[in-house]
């Protein structure tokens, strides 16, 4: 599965202006409303997947294209745009503490759409799941703090949510999609958008990681003291890693954290514990054991690389930006038919929007400019 649609994220703060907010659900609402309408609910959230559509439908509703308020923002605006009984969809979550309340609210919009009480459990173990990958199965150094999940009539759901990197003030934001998810493991995401393309990343849900998953599945098995005995033995205390001698080193502390012979600093031997209580059967169930976060996903993926020789994959599924290219095919070429029918849809959908020309003619003005910003940025 190929991981496309890259766009520029400078990490901006404060809020957008109500009466600019104001303006964004009306406007919202109505390309809601006409797209549910001749699409479906389901088509809907298969187009906010795409990050194409999704920053262009930023772009329309007046807020800029490239920001990292674009996610916070737009799917913020859609929650309040959006009606279950009305459209068939609903939209949980959000950002920072409202991004607590997901399980609550899906419970809720579960009940309103008649959903069992499995199908419920269901959907709220997805959207764990979601961040739970996002956040400690791949380690770029982007620290979730948004998390919106969607949910359509007939069970299909969506995940936009974001991670902030303090160190250089970017955002990175990942795109899900229920149908198009064989494994949530194993390179889930539609999408994963990005500006910075790291050196090292530790992927684990990477193809090539799969030996590394099926090896820290097996470790975390073993009892507490075999795991200590093999951090140990990974590292002893008398010997220094490659790490220190590398060009640099020294000079960064995030490479170093990420370095491919640098294992973390705390592993919660009550964490590892409790996963040895429930004796995953996968990488799936070793992740979603309450406690296992960064650490305990590359602690195990270490030990998986030095002491067994299975080798995690350390490269960014970062694949496209923006502002790297696009139109010379490089460094990943632009999927033009898919970008112009995203564009051609919203110029319609705001075409047909019951709203003032002025404001028309404002909107397709944005839509305008975002063309060229995504061919030759």
């Amino acid at each position: 599965m190929q991981r496309t649609g890259i766009a520029t994220l400078p990490l901006h703060h404060g809020k957008a202006p109500t009466w600019l907010t104001a303006r964004m659900r009306r406007l919202a609402k109505e390309i809601v409303n006409i797209i549910i309408e001749e699409h479906g609910a389901t088509k809907f959230i298969q187009r906010l997947s795409d990050p194409y559509w999704f920053q262009a439908l930023g772009c329309v509703l007046a807020y800029d294209w490239h920001s990292s308020g674009v996610t916070t923002v737009v799917t913020g605006i859609l929650k309040k745009a959006v009606s279950p009984e009305e459209h068939d969809l609903g939209v949980c979550g959000g950002k920072g503490k409202t991004s607590r309340k997901t399980p609550s609210e899906i419970a809720s919009l579960g009940e309103k759409f008649d959903f069992s009480e499995q199908a419920i459990e269901g959907l709220t173990y997805k959207s764990k799941m979601t961040a739970k990958v996002d956040n400690a199965a791949i380690q770029a150094g982007y620290q979730l703090y948004h998390h919106t999940f969607l949910i359509t009539r007939d069970e299909k759901w969506a995940v936009i949510q974001q991670g902030v990197s303090r160190k250089d003030r970017t955002a990175r934001r990942y795109h899900w999609l229920s149908d198009k998810i064989t494994s949530l493991v194993v390179e889930p995401q539609n999408a994963i958008v990005g500006d910075i393309k790291r050196e090292k990343v530790l992927d684990m849900t990477a193809k090539k990681s799969q030996g590394t998953r099926k090896t820290s599945v097996d470790i975390a098995k073993e009892s507490t003291n075999k795991i200590i005995r093999l951090f140990k033995a990974a590292k002893p205390l008398h010997q220094k890693t490659l790490q220190e001698w590398l060009p640099d080193a020294k000079n960064d502390r995030w490479q170093r954290s990420i370095a491919t012979l640098n294992l973390p600093r705390n592993i919660s031997w009550k964490t590892m514990k409790r996963v040895y209580e429930c004796q995953p059967r996968n990488y799936e169930e070793l992740l979603s054991v309450k406690g296992v976060g960064p650490a305990t996903v590359r602690g195990l993926a270490l030990v998986s690389e030095l002491i067994y020789g299975e080798k995690p994959s350390w490269n960014d599924p970062v694949k496209f930006s923006f502002a790297y290219g696009g139109k010379d095919g490089v460094p990943f070429p632009v999927d033009r038919r898919a970008m112009d029918e995203s564009i051609q849809l919203l110029h319609q959908a705001v075409q047909d929007a019951k709203i003032g020309d002025r404001e028309k003619t404002r909107s397709l003005q944005r839509l305008r400019q975002f063309v060229p910003a995504t061919y030759c940025k």
